[in-house]
């Protein structure tokens, strides 16, 4: 019998399946109809073997919402990445000179004033450079972006500023959570509507929309390009919301029993420093190996769970657990245990740092 690979692994622990990772690829792939119409967000997993994995299959273009991020992606090999977050002072210098770091990679970031572009400006008019942009469209999220009917004038403006390019625009629509997968097509086609008509307005733009729960409505446009990220990944909350998408779970976290404090409970070692705990106790992480639990409380270290079967957990027993939201989630580690064919073969840094220089 082939030892159990997880024995040897410290709890808590993020862990990641090198083939399911690789399905999802291959899925994402096959919605999006090439490579090639590919932009995927790293925010995710921020793991670069996952990105070398995507560019092994033709993908080239990636987004990003950090520097660590964006520097992780250029040392992973990304020929062009977005960085999809207004810069402000000190990350807008950042990303100047990471451009000359790389020159060979094509960088762009988002706009949604002038005010932002003009800071854009002026540090690449210091390094004689031109920095790319992409207008950051609000159509519906009401986060960030500018609103459609003010857009052209921004556009104008950038057009006017010698060390700023237009690209195209970047529209969001995570605030479209439907889970009727028809009800979220017709939300998702009324929002993307005034992007649209403001396209036909612009020389050669190109547009960067949508996540993962909008990602196959925005794949039936031609001119579009997506930007899924979570469905690299995947996770118990876009299992449950959005299962006609058909991606698979690639990053589970393995957890121990530590104490057995009363009749019917067990504690584990995944508090909140473990697993994402910005929903509700009955929405952080799931055991399916588990028929029947009830998690009951959950602090910075521990999670007691009630179950029927806990006569039959022993302390130091592993359990599983698949997290809600895995983005958050894996941001709370350093690194993930790469299991693969069964083994784990090592581990994969997590690009979560703040840090600029």
């Amino acid at each position: 019998m082939q030892p159990d690979y997880r024995n040897n692994i410290a709890s808590p622990a993020l862990l990641v399946f090198k083939e399911e990772v690789s399905r999802n690829i291959d899925k994402m792939i096959s919605m999006a109809g090439s490579p090639e119409r590919l932009i995927p967000h790293v925010k995710t997993h921020k793991m670069a073997p996952i990105v070398q994995m995507q560019l092994a299959k033709g993908i080239t273009r990636f987004k990003c919402a950090t520097y660590a991020e964006a520097l992780m992606l250029a040392e992973a090999g990304a020929k062009d990445i977005v960085i999809a977050y207004q810069q402000n002072s000190p990350t807008a210098e950042a990303y100047a000179a990471l451009t000359q770091r790389f020159p060979a990679i094509s960088f762009a970031s988002l706009v949604d004033n002038i005010a932002s572009a003009e800071l854009i400006n002026g540090i690449f008019a210091g390094i004689n450079a031109k920095a790319g942009v992409y207008i950051d469209m609000d159509n519906g999220m009401h986060r960030t972006g500018i609103a459609p009917e003010k857009a052209l004038t921004l556009y104008k403006q950038l057009r006017e500023l010698p060390n700023v390019f237009c690209r195209g625009l970047h529209a969001y629509d995570g605030h479209i959570r439907e889970t009727d997968f028809a009800k979220r097509t017709a939300e998702c086609d009324a929002a993307f509507a005034p992007v649209a008509e403001l396209a036909k307005q612009m020389e050669y733009p190109e547009i960067i929309a949508g996540g993962t729960p909008t990602f196959q409505i925005h794949a039936r446009r031609s001119n579009v390009m997506l930007s899924p990220g979570t469905c690299l990944l995947w996770d118990e909350g876009y299992a449950t919301n959005f299962s006609e998408q058909g991606f698979v779970p690639a990053a589970l976290l393995l957890t121990r029993v530590l104490s057995k404090p009363a009749e019917g409970q067990v504690t584990l070692d995944l508090g909140h420093k473990a697993v994402s705990a910005e929903n509700p106790i009955t929405k952080r992480v799931f055991f399916h190996e588990l028929p029947e639990y009830e998690v009951i409380s959950q602090s910075e270290e521990h999670l007691v769970v009630k179950t029927p079967h806990a006569d039959k957990l022993k302390i130091g027993d592993i359990l599983m657990g698949t997290p809600w939201h895995v983005c958050p989630t894996v941001a709370l580690y350093n690194e993930a245990q790469m299991i693969e064919n069964g083994a784990n073969t090592g581990t994969w840094a997590i690009a979560r740092g703040r840090k600029i220089n």
